[in-house]
């Protein structure tokens, strides 16, 4: 702890607190929807959507708490690295889902998504484990954990939000498509909130963006509670 200011380890504790509070409405979140679920999903036939389902709903309080209450250990550190990718694999994983959905199922869509995925989460990992710095600027003490992301995690978050912003457009061409004279009940409601809900959720991943190159690297995991759990809401 010596080798940090006090102004470091005040960044530090705002961004625990920050988490903190998102794990609270994680919490709450979860405590008004169980019903739902238990409704939707627990009598269901166990299925590839439901096992990706699972994972987003439950995996995000395991990466809340290490988040938190963390000790910034080096193991702790990449466990809560790789729950943290899962989680956010699944959450984008439920979004192909839907957008899939939307498409009538499309297979050349499906072909289309799984590869860009893929591509996605191949340079968003290259990125993260570059010992260069893709963007200047003030970088972790030398020797210490307790900075658990460097400035190479806005490019990471960078290439999550042009993910988005295909699922988003997707879903946009497809209401505007084949259904523009739909002006009321389950279809105009259903794209309507999903593309509600998926802008909601590209402006957390271009808030991170933000964060990553705007401000200290202290604060590179200001909202990892958000960007793991942010697709439950719409499963």
């Amino acid at each position: 702890m010596s080798s940090l200011s006090v102004s470091d380890l005040t960044k530090l504790q705002t961004v625990k607190y920050v988490n903190l509070g998102s794990f609270a409405i994680l919490a709450f979140d979860y405590c008004i929807t169980f019903s739902e679920e238990v409704q939707w999903t627990w009598f269901k036939p166990w299925d590839v959507t439901r096992v990706i389902f699972i994972i987003s709903r439950y995996l995000p309080f395991a990466g809340a708490g290490m988040t938190a209450y963390g000790d910034n250990q080096c193991t702790s550190i990449l466990e809560g690295n790789i729950i943290h990718l899962i989680g956010i694999v699944a959450a984008e994983a439920l979004l192909v889902i839907r957008t899939w959905a939307f498409w009538q199922r499309s297979k050349r869509l499906m072909i289309g998504l799984l590869v860009y995925s893929v591509l996605t989460i191949t340079a968003a990992i290259a990125a993260d484990l570059s010992p260069t710095m893709l963007i200047p600027g003030e970088e972790p003490p030398k020797g210490t954990y307790y900075f658990q992301s460097t400035r190479n995690s806005a490019v990471v978050y960078i290439f999550l939000a042009m993910f988005e912003s295909l699922l988003l457009v997707l879903t946009v061409y497809k209401r505007v498509h084949d259904y523009r004279d739909f002006q009321g009940g389950i279809v105009q409601t259903l794209y309507y909130d999903g593309m509600i809900y998926m802008l909601c959720i590209l402006t957390i991943t271009i808030a991170n963006v933000i964060i990553g190159v705007a401000l200290a690297s202290a604060y590179s995991n200001m909202f990892d509670t958000y960007v793991t759990s942010r697709t439950l809401a719409a499963s």
